[in-house]
């Protein structure tokens, strides 16, 4: 006696299959336009659809100030690391300083923050770009403070120094601005 062959394996189609099959194609937003013409849209395809929502908003003018801000950190880390006695005269009119060593290590220091501030320059993410703001504005804050102290105390006013307490004022209140303008939410449209 032969044996009976069992019927081949089918699959089921079911009304249930095909409804689960659309249901799972609108939720991943793929498979066109549903009966009343709209198309599926899934949160991941809002997510990858929509990356404008998540990019920062860049106020005019932001990174020609943060370009502005790494060429002179850089700038002045090189000259405070090469010429340190030329530095020190140009701010304070005074002959010589008795040790080279603390201007050098602020060279360091301003060298370190340049680098991060180049680095600023090509990211595109809104907390990034504003700790690097703020770190600005407290460098200066207390580059400020410093050098009002360091004039107070000597009692001399150098014109270099003068100058310098007034453009530390300036960066201030422009690093703050950006601060505060990369950090505002979005007008809803």
């Amino acid at each position: 006696m032969a044996a009976k062959q069992p019927p081949p394996l089918m699959k089921k189609h079911s009304q249930t299959d095909l409804v689960s099959r659309l249901k799972t194609r609108k939720i991943l937003g793929v498979g066109g336009e549903d009966d009343d013409g709209e198309v599926h849209r899934s949160k991941i395809s809002q997510v990858l659809g929509n990356e404008i929502k998540f990019a920062v908003r860049e106020p005019l003018g932001l990174r020609v100030w943060q370009l502005l801000s790494a060429v002179m950190f850089s700038g002045v880390a090189i000259m405070a690391l090469a010429f340190p006695d030329q530095l020190y005269d140009a701010v304070f009119d005074e002959e010589s300083v008795s040790s080279k060593t603390p201007i050098r290590l602020y060279g360091g220091a301003l060298l370190s923050i340049s680098l991060i501030m180049w680095n600023a320059l090509y990211t595109a993410e809104k907390v990034i770009i504003r700790w690097t703001l703020l770190m600005e504005a407290c460098y200066f804050a207390v580059q400020f403070l410093v050098t009002t102290v360091s004039l107070v105390e000597s009692s001399r006013t150098a014109t270099g120094a003068m100058l310098l307490l007034v453009s530390r004022a300036l960066f201030i209140l422009i690093s703050i601005y950006y601060y505060y303008q990369v950090g505002r939410r979005p007008k809803k449209v």
